[in-house]
């Protein structure tokens, strides 16, 4: 039966521009000028009898059947994505795209990895680090890392390990700031952030300070960072202290390049999941890599050193 649907091309390029929000980006994706991408959707809107993009003066914006359109649109294009990735791939049934968090890959799966091909020679990883990845959008991934509390819509989530944030700096500033055993001054250390976003630090430096009991820091002052890794970084080059989950900095607390302030940590309110799509439960490759993350999590929770919680004082 011949399908009574607009041409292809047109409907990519409704589909990049609807998404995008612009002629100019989707001509870039596309390789074809802006002109061919509008001329394309305007034959479209003609042959459908209904206008889907509304043309402001510095972006589209879409109508209500534009949104119809680009839903359908983004599902389809997404089947069929999957379906070519699977016949191209009949070969590497064992490799894994993975998207994790930057601090998480570099800081904890990096240096296990070597153990994971030893153990696992055929398994074969593919790993990417940014942020906007989704897995429920896209058939590009097999699986993620994400650090939240283990709901995300549509998705399973399995427990890898929580947050224990403890306070790190070098043991030379420490020297420098503690004298005779004495709790350090922290008024004469630089403190070091984490943002949750442009305008917004984590809240961890205060949770930290209300376990201990410390009073009167500022702690408005110090260094702004947007990843984790690059506050622990800071700090291993002597700028100040932070506030860092312990599962992030074990090689440097084992190999004294980091040292403890404080034998107290505060667990976290989020946690690290592995995420992966309902229909992908009878992976073998995937079993694998999940069975495989249990074990390493458990062996490093092992080696846990012992500090105290907050609230244990009170217990």
């Amino acid at each position: 039966m011949k399908r009574k649907i607009p041409a292809l091309n047109a409907l990519k390029a409704f589909e990049i521009a609807g998404s995008t929000g612009s002629f100019t980006r989707a001509a870039e994706q596309l390789n074809v000028t802006q002109s061919a991408v509008s001329r394309q959707v305007r034959q479209l809107e003609e042959q459908i009898g209904e206008e889907l993009l509304i043309r402001r003066h510095h972006h589209l914006e879409l109508t209500r059947a534009g949104r119809k359109l680009l839903d359908a649109l983004n599902q389809s294009f997404d089947r069929i994505e999957l379906a070519v990735r699977a016949i191209q791939q009949k070969s590497h049934l064992n490799r894994l795209r993975v998207n994790a968090p930057p601090t998480f890959t570099s800081r904890w799966l990096l240096p296990r990895l070597g153990r994971l091909r030893e153990q696992h020679p055929e398994l074969e990883l593919s790993i990417t680090t940014r942020l906007q990845d989704s897995l429920a959008e896209t058939g590009t991934l097999d699986c993620a890392i994400r650090f939240g509390n283990g709901e995300w819509e549509q998705l399973d989530a399995t427990l890898l390990m929580q947050e224990r944030h403890i306070a790190v700096c070098s043991p030379g500033l420490l020297a420098s700031v503690q004298g005779n055993g004495e709790a350090p001054d922290l008024e004469r250390m630089t403190l070091l952030h984490v943002l949750a976003s442009e305008d917004r630090r984590y809240q961890t430096w205060q949770h930290w300070l209300d376990a201990t009991g410390i009073r009167g820091v500022d702690t408005r002052g110090g260094y702004e960072f947007d990843l984790l890794d690059l506050a622990i970084r800071a700090a291993l080059d002597g700028l100040g202290i932070t506030i860092a989950d312990w599962h992030m900095v074990t090689r440097e607390l084992a190999a004294g390049q980091l040292t403890q302030v404080l034998n107290v940590h505060v667990e976290g309110h989020q946690s690290y999941w592995l995420v992966t799509r309902p229909e992908q439960a009878e992976s073998a490759a995937l079993r694998t890599f999940q069975a495989w993350l249990q074990q390493e999590v458990w062996l490093s929770t092992r080696n846990l050193a012992p500090s105290t919680a907050a609230g244990e004082e009170d217990a």
